[in-house]
């Protein structure tokens, strides 16, 4: 019999902190065989990057493995020293990390990072350079000849990843870990860098541990997969049947925090999971899990319960299995409402909206005559690539940048200033933004209360009783523990620190909120937390949102009409389940094509978009996606640009194919 690519065997890991050992991996065992991919998934803060580090050796210094095996192809991991850990890591084992970006040497050019690679793997310098130039081709980057001689700062992201994901195949290795290697990554990207993951991992006959919280992307491209939770795995079995049938409760709870599609027609919003995780090294005498299971009985709090067989291929440690998907609920918000009233007033509206940045000798528009009516109480989506004009968009409503001239905007039917600093207390109130990153956001220095409190004076003022009372109100209306409150932002939680900035949101008194990707670095779990809050502060104070996502599920659930940006021109607008379901342009076509899901049987059956975004500053002539499009069939796609026009009563499309074409395309 042939050797496991990867054998993990009753392994323990601890962190020393304050000269105490620190258990954060708990006997742990799982297998990886040759040219099989595995998936490891579970909250943040499980152990699972822990793990990679333990097979790469790269523990932190404060990290040691106290217990267990390794063994990667039969070899035993912890026994190397000298060389031959040097060789292992060279030649046996890769790793692409999270973020490429600083995976890359800034301060040396792409070509030579990854000649180095292929010299380390024993290449000779001519051979290298050959081989850097056909590996750049088989990672499919155009004019790889010219990346070869650029920085890491001159390439996108989805670019960035390719050149890490090249150089980590660079010595061919028989074991390839990826740690969120799609993680900030738009959905057309990331479903091309997926399609050449297996495309070289079929022509390696690599094995694959994937690292991720997105289980869509593991649905897709894994085997197997295994539940980590607190340093222990929880279940384990083929992906489609864990993700159809959980047999552990924690697993069955993930599950439910997903949005899926069509809102949930029983009245329910998405299900989240009570607790949190428990901190690192604390003892726990029964089931890591047990504190936060709905399903817990005095044994599972009193035993550990072992990892048994639960099913062909199938491994639970659970007591109740056989009982997982009878856990009870934990979340009863309400779902969003199924759609605005098409009579309420609309509470924004955009007309002529443009703005050109300029960069040296070049210009470019980075919005193109956008125009949206926004109606009070609704949710709008806007999606699209990175450089779309999404954020660009969000900053022109908020007052951060000024558009071109030609530009108007009406709030409440009265013509609101470009500049935040012309608009008075009230307006400004009354548009907040709740950013992506919590952490840029939050002054850190500043504790919880500090923070709210100043927000209250600034947007509603009055007595320092009344703002304490607004504070409070606004801590119970996120649901966020007051006894935080003299915190740091630091001391808390991804979703707690999230709850902070939506508090700040809503601080004084507002009437529209631009979400800009609040949700994209939460774990799922938080997730639906976060987005079952907003759901109901807008049912509790009728506000109005727009939500900037490249997480078209997450949009699918929460958005009542989407609108569709492309290099700064908007391609379709319409109600969210109208162009989920019916016929839409080419572009939409291709983002909703791209996105994973637990769902679809068949995930590599996607349109799939030619070429690279063009460059703003030069944009093609006649419609601005032809370049791109898979759709394009005439010579008016390339002479004359579409106009916006309406499909449906509220469906409005840019595209020069008709309705009937595009529905039996």
């Amino acid at each position: 019999m042939n050797e496991p690519a990867l054998a993990i065997e009753n392994l323990g890991i601890v962190y020393q902190v304050r000269g105490l050992d620190r258990p954060v991996i708990r006997d742990l065992s799982f297998a990886i065989a040759a040219g099989e991919a595995y998936g490891l998934v579970g909250e943040s803060g499980c152990g699972k990057s822990t793990v990679a580090f333990a097979v790469m050796r790269y523990l932190a210094a404060n990290g040691r493995v106290k217990a267990g095996a390794i063994r990667v192809a039969g070899e035993d991991v912890l026994a190397l020293g000298g060389e031959k850990l040097r060789r292992y890591r060279a030649a046996s084992v890769s790793m692409v990390y999270q973020n490429p970006g600083l995976a890359l040497n800034p301060t040396m050019r792409i070509g030579d990072q990854l000649i180095e690679a292929f010299e380390v793997a024993g290449a000779s310098p001519v051979q290298a350079r050959t081989r850097a130039l056909d590996m750049l081709t088989q990672v499919r980057l155009a004019d790889p000849a010219g990346v070869m001689g650029r920085f890491a700062h001159q390439l996108s992201g989805g670019m960035q990843q390719r050149v890490v994901i090249a150089m980590a195949l660079a010595s061919r290795p028989g074991l390839l870990i990826l740690d969120e290697p799609t993680t900030g990554l738009d959905v057309t990207v990331e479903a091309e860098v997926l399609d050449l993951i297996e495309e070289l991992r079929r022509a390696t006959g690599a094995s694959l541990l994937y690292i991720s919280h997105n289980l869509g992307l593991v649905a897709r491209l894994c085997d197997r997969v295994g539940v980590l939770y607190a340093g222990q795995l929880l279940e384990e079995g083929p992906t489609r049947e864990v993700f159809r049938h959980p047999r552990h409760p924690y697993g069955v709870g993930l599950l439910r925090c997903l949005p899926r599609g069509e809102r949930d027609t029983e009245g329910h919003g998405l299900d989240t999971i009570n607790g949190f995780l428990p901190p690192l090294g604390a003892s726990i005498t029964g089931c890591v899990f047990g504190e936060r299971c709905g399903l817990a009985r005095a044994e599972c709090l009193e035993k550990a319960p072992p990892l048994t067989a639960c099913g062909p291929g199938r491994l639970s440690r659970c007591f109740r299995s056989k009982e997982a998907a009878d856990l009870p609920r934990v979340e009863e918000a309400p779902p969003p409402a199924s759609s605005a009233p098409a009579d309420r007033p609309p509470l924004l509206q955009l007309t002529g909206i443009s703005k050109t940045f300029h960069q040296g000798d070049i210009s470019y528009k980075a919005l193109n005559d956008v125009a949206l009516t926004i109606r009070e109480g609704e949710t709008v989506g806007l999606v699209g690539e990175s450089g779309s004009g999404k954020t660009t968009l969000a900053r022109v409503i908020s007052g951060l940048t000024k558009p071109d001239p030609g530009a108007e905007i009406l709030f409440e039917g009265r013509p609101l200033s470009f500049r935040i600093a012309d608009r008075d207390q009230t307006q400004v109130g009354a548009i907040q933004v709740i950013f992506q990153n919590p952490d840029a956001a939050l002054n850190r220095r500043f504790s919880v209360y500090r923070i709210l409190n100043r927000a209250i004076k600034r947007l509603r003022g009055g007595p320092a009783r009344a703002r304490e009372e607004r504070l409070f109100q606004l801590l119970n209306f996120v649901r966020f523990d007051q006894n935080l409150v003299r915190l740091v932002p630091s001391n808390l939680s991804g979703g707690l620190k999230q709850r902070v900035a939506i508090a700040r949101a809503f601080a004084g008194r507002p009437r529209l909120v631009i979400c800009d990707e609040p949700t994209s670095a939460l774990d799922v779990s938080v997730q639906a937390a976060i987005l079952n809050l907003l759901v109901r502060l807008q049912r509790e104070q009728g506000v109005t949102y727009i939500f900037i996502s490249h997480d078209l599920g997450v949009v699918r659930y929460i958005a009542d009409r989407i609108a569709v940006l492309y290099l700064g021109h908007l391609l379709e607008f319409g109600p969210a389940e109208r162009i989920f379901s019916s016929f839409h342009h080419p572009y939409t076509e291709a983002l909703l094509s791209a996105r994973p899901t637990l769902e679809k049987e068949n995930q590599g059956d996607r349109l799939r978009l030619a070429g690279d975004i063009p460059n703003p500053g030069a944009l093609p002539p006649g419609c601005v996606f032809q370049t791109r499009c898979p759709r394009k069939t005439a010579e008016m796609c390339v002479e004359r640009r579409p106009e916006l026009r309406e499909v449906r009563p509220g469906h409005f499309l840019s595209c020069h194919l008709s309705d009937k074409e595009l529905g039996k395309l």
